[in-house]
């Protein structure tokens, strides 16, 4: 494991996961619960997972042309990824899929679309991927709004599923931590 990702995962443990017991947006109960925005909030945080998404995009040799998903989890997201390309010398333009239209002016499901062109590769971005229904949401609308969503990247996989649900829609996967290691730095520190 590389520096970059055993910070991460030290300041995931630290402001991000919590043991107890959790309702999920599932509706699943757990004993363990993970929310990334007070990592992704964060300067460091969001630095890393920029870099570290960046990194992950090019070994995997994907053409992104933006980047972003399903609010609120994929907002901090979205630019700290957006700034990361920018440092490495792309332009990948962040954008957010709202759950449900602006209710007022253009009424879109899709802000940023001025920085994207007609049929745009994309990067989707989830925070925690469980079932994938987020990411998958996001995927319906931007392929609805005349985009070509190619993968999901999330910070987190919670190894319940949702990476196969997402690569059932030929998507690719990729996952910058698993709970896994999160949960085993968590027990050492502890």
């Amino acid at each position: 494991m590389d520096q970059k990702t055993s910070r991460l995962i030290d300041i995931l443990c630290r402001v991000s996961y919590r043991e107890g017991k959790f309702k999920l947006v599932s509706g699943k109960e757990s004993t363990f619960y993970i929310d990334v925005k007070p990592t992704s909030l964060q300067p460091e945080g969001a630095h890393l997972i920029g870099q570290l998404a960046v990194e992950r995009i090019k070994k995997e040799g994907l053409v992104v042309d933006g980047v972003g998903g399903l609010t609120l989890g994929a907002d901090p997201l979205a630019t700290g990824i957006s700034l990361a390309a920018r440092e490495a010398g792309k332009m990948w333009p962040a954008f957010i899929v709202r759950k449900e239209p602006k209710e007022h002016g253009t009424s879109k499901y899709i802000e940023g679309t001025e920085n994207l062109k007609s049929g745009a590769k994309l990067l989707v971005l989830e925070d925690v991927v469980t079932t994938g229904g987020s990411s998958i949401k996001a995927v319906e609308r931007l392929r609805e709004g005349g985009y070509h969503p190619i993968a999901v990247l999330t910070v987190v996989d919670r190894l319940d599923g949702g990476g196969d649900n997402i690569k059932k829609l030929g998507m690719e996967f990729f996952a910058l931590v698993t709970i896994e290691e999160i949960r085993k730095r968590y027990r050492d520190q502890s």
